[in-house]
């Protein structure tokens, strides 16, 4: 199953020149990469970055995180993949941009 993050450009430039990354800000406070399922990266770019234009969105395989990908509760008791190591660029499928269009940000065909 594919997993999604979010990052500002600037997080995805710091990440893609170290070649691994911790996360972003919310990310090192909370002790672990905040990930979304394909049906909750729509309500997570709407809640943490309804205003950002300047976005990437990154593809994982969370098969492939293996044990340090933990399912916990957050938003209304459901289920969100959190990470519990660095992420490193070999962990990701995909990156794309994610635009901010007038009624919210424009995901790729196929990810919603």
């Amino acid at each position: 199953m594919l997993v999604y993050k979010i990052f500002r450009r600037s997080e995805w430039d710091a990440f893609t020149a170290a070649g691994q990354t911790a996360g972003a800000p919310v990310d090192l406070a909370d002790g672990y990469i905040h990930l979304s399922t394909s049906a909750q990266v729509v309500e997570t770019a709407a809640k943490h970055f309804a205003t950002e234009s300047d976005l990437v969105l990154l593809a994982l395989d969370s098969d492939s995180l293996g044990a340090a990908l933990k399912w916990e509760p957050s938003r209304g008791g459901a289920l969100f993949p959190h990470l519990y190591r660095q992420m490193t660029t070999e962990d990701v499928l995909w990156d794309k941009s994610l635009p901010l269009g007038a009624a919210g940000h424009i995901f790729p065909e196929g990810v919603v």
